[in-house]
């Protein structure tokens, strides 16, 4: 449903009446905010241009594309950036097997300045919506392996996507409000944490420019529609994609004697693998180690040749991740040596190097200016301290080995705030990242992002 307000002119003290304008929206509809005041200056959005930012929210939501294959959505951004005055350049970004990458660079210049690079992820999941809404994706296709999947932003993409059109409009708009270079990113293939390297790859920064600072947003079930937050230091976890193939000897059923069996072996492996993190790691430096995948075997009655399986690792330090997988190693041998397995048939664990981030680090300095320009524009009861996080990023790829360009995601709220409330009073949160039942508030969400992101980025484009 589309609401229409009369437009609203901020006047007098910019941050008072930026605070007085988000007061008097908020308590004409929880649920609909259509109108955006988008700095703290006399600055106005009509609700007819918030509402065509919502349907193209609903349009990229309709049409997910998984990583590696994000041509469409590449391209209606290019379109949308290029109508609103930048520079653009497609087809940026290169896989390590040669192929090109979907990544878009936008550039706009206003006079003498710092360079902020603002970065939103555009990929989509291999998952089934179930929530029902009249814009839900329905789209099928076939995954890598040649598995039939539904495609689903399950991590909420299309917000950011839709979020980086809204703020390259306003700063477009508003060029007497600061100075210097806007650098935007579409970056492909986060969920595979490989599209932030393959736009380096191709040689982002020079062929551009290197930006003086990076800044993103990402969007989050632990937040109400309207409300930020943000982490200073250590933000989010490393993730560190593993392979583990145990492998034995097949034989029938009724003679389990005359093989190795790779299922028990298997079962032995996840169990021990928890003690990993429990008995190895230090309690004070957190860690993780997941089995999302396992397969083995094609008939119940047939002992098979070998298990595979696909971990993930988390942790915050280098050494917390060289600990997990070298008790991986250990875990792997040690269960194939206790079944008996010839050497030749010892265990294969592969790192991924390729399918895994290193932990992501708001610098503290930038964070400070973040947060300040977030609590201006969007008020302090609206900007939340977050403790680290245990997700993992590629976004911290972009500030280079040694963090030599200071880097700053935040979070953004996206849950309706009459079930946001309701599930806290019992102590739950609503369905979030990577779960098909999540659901986003749109106009709420897009606004607030919209506001943040703008407010950030007039407040670090200073001379």
């Amino acid at each position: 449903m589309r609401h229409s307000m009369p437009i609203v002119h901020v006047k007098g003290d910019s941050r008072t009446s930026l605070h007085r304008c988000t007061f008097i929206l908020m308590k004409k509809s929880t649920f609909s905010w259509p109108l955006l005041c988008l700095l703290a200056c006399p600055a106005f959005v009509s609700a007819q241009d918030i509402s065509g930012l919502v349907d193209i929210y609903k349009g990229i939501h309709s049409h997910p594309e998984l990583s590696h294959r994000e041509d469409h959505t590449a391209a209606l951004l290019a379109a949308e950036l290029r109508k609103a005055g930048y520079t653009v350049t497609e087809h940026v970004g290169k896989y390590p097997d040669g192929t090109a990458a979907f990544g878009v660079v936008a550039l706009l210049q206003n006079g003498p300045g710092p360079t902020l690079l603002i970065r939103a992820d555009m990929d989509a999941l291999p998952m089934v919506e179930e929530t029902g809404v009249d814009y839900a994706s329905h789209v099928k296709t076939k995954n890598a392996a040649g598995q039939d999947v539904g495609v689903l932003h399950a991590c909420g993409h299309d917000v950011h996507v839709a979020t980086l059109i809204g703020t390259a409009r306003a700063l477009a708009a508003s060029r007497s409000k600061w100075h210097g270079s806007l650098m935007l990113i579409d970056q492909p293939s986060e969920e595979t944490v490989d599209g932030a390297r393959a736009m380096l790859a191709d040689d982002l920064y020079r062929r551009f420019d290197t930006p003086t600072f990076a800044v993103a947003l990402h969007d989050t079930n632990s937040r109400a529609a309207g409300t930020v937050s943000i982490t200073g230091g250590p933000a989010l976890t490393s993730a560190t994609s593993v392979d583990v193939v145990l492998r034995g000897v097949g034989s029938h059923r009724a003679q389990p004697q005359a093989g190795k069996d790779p299922i028990v072996m298997a079962g032995e492996f996840i169990v021990q693998l928890q003690t990993i993190v429990s008995r190895q790691e230090n309690p004070l430096d957190p860690a993780i180690v997941t089995i999302g995948s396992i397969h083995g075997g094609t008939k119940r009655n047939i002992i098979p040749n070998e298990v595979k399986m696909e971990l993930t690792t988390r942790a915050y330090s280098d050494q917390a991740r060289q600990i997990i997988l070298d008790g991986i190693r250990r875990t792997a041998q040690g269960v194939a040596l206790a079944a008996g397995v010839p050497d030749d048939l010892a265990p294969i664990v592969t790192v991924l190097d390729a399918e895994s981030t290193p932990a992501m680090y708001n610098d503290p300095a930038l964070t400070t200016r973040v947060k300040a320009a977030l609590i201006k524009s969007l008020g302090a009861q609206n900007v939340i301290d977050e403790p680290p996080g245990t997700a993992s990023e590629d976004f911290g790829i972009l500030g280079l080995e040694g963090r030599k360009i200071p880097t700053v995601m935040f979070g953004l709220g996206t849950v309706d705030p009459v079930k946001f409330a309701a599930a806290a009073a019992q102590g739950k949160l609503v369905p979030g990242p990577h779960n098909s039942l999540w659901q986003p508030l749109p106009e709420p969400t897009l606004r607030t992002g919209v506001i943040a992101m703008t407010s950030v980025a007039t407040a670090l484009l200073q001379r």
